[in-house]
């Protein structure tokens, strides 16, 4: 790569980096262009997406784009890293990428940025066993409405319990 080249990497990957809610740094050392190809997609389903930066760009447009020191630091960015971001939803880029890793065994988590707090590797494997977001507004919603359909069961018993000794009586 000449100088002006990456130069244009840098200016082109300071926004992304800047305007995400979730970054994710992965080792993707072993990953076949196969695997690669079809991870790139499943990202791309949660309207995020894989770029593949050398470690000194990472750390320069990540510096510019205000990124925590943990993150950019020597020991994280050695290696392999594939940057992936997304500015939706922040956890469902991690959570597609640990189906991934759980049914392919690569890439490796390193670190993320999700919506600004570091995370480190043990905490992005635990975001990424989580529920999607929907079902967990269904817990939510079905742990709320739970006991108030058990007082209109317990309500109605009682109504049909009554009719049903009022039409007894009618019958004798």
């Amino acid at each position: 790569m000449n100088k002006q080249s990456k130069k244009d990497l840098v200016v082109n990957l300071t926004p992304k980096l800047k305007g995400a809610t979730s970054i994710v740094f992965v080792n993707y050392q072993g990953l076949s262009v196969t695997l690669q190809q079809k991870l790139k997609e499943e990202l791309k389903a949660v309207n995020s997406d894989m770029t593949v930066v050398k470690n000194t760009l990472i750390r320069i447009a990540g510096k510019e784009a205000g990124l925590p020191e943990e993150a950019l630091s020597d020991e994280v960015l050695s290696g392999q890293t594939a940057v992936i971001s997304t500015e939706g939803d922040a956890v469902a880029p991690i959570q597609a990428l640990g189906k991934f890793v759980k049914a392919n065994q690569i890439p490796n988590f390193k670190v993320g940025i999700i919506e600004g707090k570091y995370q480190d590797k043990e905490a992005l494997l635990k975001i990424s066993t989580l529920p999607t977001k929907d079902a967990l507004f269904a817990q939510v919603v079905g742990s709320i409405m739970s006991p108030m359909y058990n007082t209109v069961g317990v309500l109605r018993a009682n109504l049909q319990n009554l009719v049903y000794i009022l039409d007894q009586k009618a019958r004798n």
